[in-house]
């Protein structure tokens, strides 16, 4: 059988990790809006990733204390950071009309990288909800078992975990060129649709269960359990902050992840209507964007909306650009020294005079 053929009878022929559908079976056009919106999001996510993560690794792995909080935000922002920094190759692949042109090799790597990262995020994630929950209820159990070593021990967990998870990706990702186009897809068939439909239900029901379901159902129970308990305590600002705090990560997670996740799930019933596999052509590409987004938008949940961390951030910030400030006035200031008269110059005092204390 010719490898085209092969792949016209293999319907699960789009970016099966984060869903980026080809048109090499139905013929239909894309949606170019739908491709234009999910460009435009993955170009903001890129930018806003690289500054956001960036300026959070910088500040919890140089300019603040190792604690706990610490290591779970520098190990999640490392996570979203890695996650971003492929995404011009999705920008890519979408304005090229879904054409590979990187090779197989770098088809398996990113791919591999992209599903751990992500998985990496959301357990990460998860681990602070649950870590908040228990440092502010359980105080006694915390103060003895939570601590720096242990933190970098789950974190060294969780990236082995989200790297067995995301070994699928080296096993079964593979290109193939179809009418003058490469597509980067995932070979599930190895010739046998029955195998290829398990091999597919059974990752879509991982990577939903792992990635989604269980990560939301862990947040919205502590975030839960916790506020019941912050409710019957007297402080009542830390209620109001915390309460904004919770709602706005259990939001933009479920946003994010959702559609992505809703689609993976239609995409199992992809044989049994042709409106459908249109539908999940035009709306995958958003529902793959919108994942991504989440990872530019974690540094400002969990950093910018957090007064301490925003205690460090700002002082540091400020030392970033009093520095060249000082260096041009320096600069300029010898500027003038050199354009004086000699004789003004050495009627200066040689002494620096004490600045006023008032």
């Amino acid at each position: 059988m010719e490898p085209s053929e092969d792949y016209e009878n293999y319907t699960y022929d789009y970016y099966v990790e984060y869903g980026d559908m080809d048109d090499v079976k139905t013929g239909h056009r894309q949606k170019e809006t739908m491709h234009i919106i999910s460009v435009i999001i993955y170009i903001i996510s890129f930018v806003l990733g690289l500054i956001g993560n960036g300026t959070v690794i910088w500040v919890t792995s140089c300019k603040s204390k190792k604690t706990v909080n610490s290591i779970w935000l520098l190990n999640l922002a490392l996570a979203d950071f890695v996650f971003v920094l492929f995404l011009p190759l999705y920008i890519d692949y979408i304005l090229r009309g879904f054409n590979w042109n990187f090779g197989v090799v770098m088809c398996k790597f990113k791919s591999f990288v992209i599903v751990m990262n992500m998985y990496a995020s959301v357990l990460f994630l998860t681990l602070l909800s649950i870590d908040r929950y228990i440092s502010l209820v359980h105080l006694n159990w915390s103060y003895k078992h939570r601590t720096v070593r242990r933190a970098w021990l789950v974190c060294g967990c969780v990236w082995v975990v989200s790297a067995a998870l995301s070994s699928p990706a080296w096993i079964f990702r593979d290109t193939i060129r179809v009418h003058d186009k490469v597509v980067c897809f995932n070979n599930f068939h190895a010739h046998d649709s029955h195998l290829a439909a398990v091999r597919h239900i059974v990752i879509v029901a991982i990577r939903t269960t792992v990635g989604f379901l269980l990560p939301f159902t862990a947040i919205c129970i502590t975030a839960i359990l916790l506020l019941v308990k912050v409710h019957h305590s007297e402080h009542s600002v830390r209620i109001s902050s915390f309460t904004k705090t919770v709602s706005a990560i259990i939001l933009a997670f479920f946003l994010c992840w959702a559609p992505f996740h809703i689609f993976s799930l239609m995409e199992l019933s992809i044989h049994s209507s042709v409106y459908l596999h249109n539908v999940l052509m035009t709306g995958f590409p958003l529902a793959t964007s919108l994942g991504f987004f989440n990872s530019c938008i974690n540094p400002v949940l969990y950093v910018l909306l957090g007064k301490k961390i925003r205690r460090i951030l700002k002082p540091a910030c400020l030392n970033i650009i009093k520095s060249p400030l000082q260096e041009l006035s320096q600069s300029i200031s010898a500027t003038e020294m050199e354009s004086m008269p000699e004789a003004f110059q050495e009627s200066l005092p040689k002494e620096p005079i004490a600045s006023s204390t008032l």
